[in-house]
């Protein structure tokens, strides 16, 4: 059995002053458009193989905002430099508590802490709405500062699929990461 190495906690400083963590507007979509077609188009971070369009992209924040989460974006001097929404981990009734998380980070903007930034306040936001667990589903290997990120602001390792995508000509892990929000699974959800 291969043992998966951690990357260590909590590596990402606070963002510079002059960044601003908020909802995502309209006017926004076409940065964030921009910034997830490049991780599309050119990594494995995401598992899509053709970037959606920008109406797509505005459909996914309407979705998004219509279930009551979250879609929030970092901006300095009025450009996106990075964002994060929450999503259902599953459809079916008994996940309802339980939120998915995405979070990228512009190009040449990575190590200024905004990736943090945006997910701690999607922590924040979800924990307020009452949700009790957020999940991240990071492609691996090839995606270190993810699961750094993630594991700095108290996500654990849930498991691992194994060549459970197939990109770029090869078969691509996936680690599942987990953490608590509020009281978690220590009471009963207020339905």
């Amino acid at each position: 059995m291969a043992v998966l190495t951690m990357p260590k906690p909590d590596r990402h400083p606070l963002p510079q002053p002059g960044v601003v963590v908020r909802d995502a507007t309209e006017a926004d979509m076409a940065q964030v458009h921009a910034i997830y077609s490049y991780y599309v188009a050119n990594t494995t971070v995401s598992f899509e193989l053709v970037a959606p369009d920008l109406n797509e992209m505005r459909a996914r924040r309407l979705a998004a905002l219509d279930r009551g989460l979250p879609f929030l974006v970092a901006v300095e001097a009025g450009e996106v430099k990075a964002f994060a929404y929450a999503s259902p981990f599953r459809m079916r009734a008994a996940y309802r508590f339980t939120v998915e998380n995405s979070v990228y980070v512009g190009r040449g903007q990575t190590g200024r802490g905004l990736g943090r930034a945006v997910l701690a306040e999607l922590v924040r936001r979800c924990t307020a709405a009452g949700f009790r667990q957020m999940v991240a589903v990071i492609g691996h290997p090839g995606n270190p500062a993810s699961l750094a990120l993630h594991q700095g602001l108290g996500f654990t390792h849930a498991g691992e699929f194994k060549a459970i995508g197939y990109k770029f000509g090869r078969w691509i892990d996936a680690i599942m990461l987990q953490r608590s929000l509020g009281e978690g699974s220590s009471t009963a959800p207020e339905d």
